[in-house]
């Protein structure tokens, strides 16, 4: 099915670099950003010789969070097809995922929800091609090594973030609860304190922007970052 040179770079280690992380309660969660992996199979086995498409899509919850916030969750079922170079043969992969969208109106939960759950689908579906997909992650006995060998003309690059100095509070006392931000930090999201604020930084924020907002944080223009100012968040 696979060309040896397909074969050669899934069975290369995960590059370490790659890897995201955030914290889910007291667990640290390692994961690939959905762009990640989207641009991971078009260089392995190239544009137009994979595809996806969505089986089902559901709501499966919707309620109100503590911040009179819609909080709605989606499941989606995805398969993908992948190709062989002249289209003949091709594989098939099916797997679930889910998403929750947080936002003052209906619409943007629903939008919010349904496009996660979709992404996490994509995820979990093409894990099933191997490391390069990230399986090597559930396996909690391996840890990720620098990959010292590159796919071919492969070239990752991260995307940009402020660079922000964690200041701490007296006394080392975070001056905000964690569990009031559950819901970025589930989105992959972190809070750090910066001066007089506090802000919020991760990777594709903008796309975030409606959970961000429904948290209380607003956008400065000028530093190009979200923020609450520390006596805003003490009075809320």
């Amino acid at each position: 099915m696979f060309n040896d040179k397909q074969n050669q770079v899934l069975a290369y280690e995960l590059d370490s670099s790659r890897i995201k992380s955030r914290s889910k309660g007291n667990i640290k969660l390692s994961y690939l950003e959905g762009f990640d992996i989207i641009d991971t199979a078009n260089k392995i086995f190239g544009f137009g010789n994979w595809d996806y498409g969505i089986v089902k899509l559901e709501q499966v919850s919707q309620e109100l969070n503590a911040n009179q916030n819609n909080v709605i969750c989606y499941m989606a079922r995805i398969q993908i097809l992948v190709h062989d170079q002249q289209h003949a043969k091709d594989v098939s992969r099916e797997d679930v995922g889910f998403g929750t969208g947080i936002a003052k109106t209906l619409a943007d939960s629903h939008e919010n929800g349904a496009k996660e759950a979709v992404t996490d689908a994509i995820k979990r579906t093409l894990r099933s091609f191997g490391n390069q997909f990230g399986n090597s992650l559930y396996d909690k006995s391996r840890q990720p090594k620098q990959q010292t060998q590159q796919m071919p003309q492969q070239q990752y690059t991260q995307q940009s973030q402020p660079q922000l100095q964690q200041t701490a509070p007296p006394n080392n006392q975070q001056s905000y609860s964690p569990q009031e931000y559950a819901s970025l930090f589930n989105i992959g999201l972190q809070i750090l304190e910066q001066g007089n604020d506090i802000v919020v930084v991760g990777e594709d924020i903008f796309s975030k922007k409606d959970s961000i907002k429904a948290c209380g944080f607003r956008w400065d223009g000028g530093r190009k970052l979200w923020y609450k100012t520390i006596n805003q968040q003490q009075a809320a």
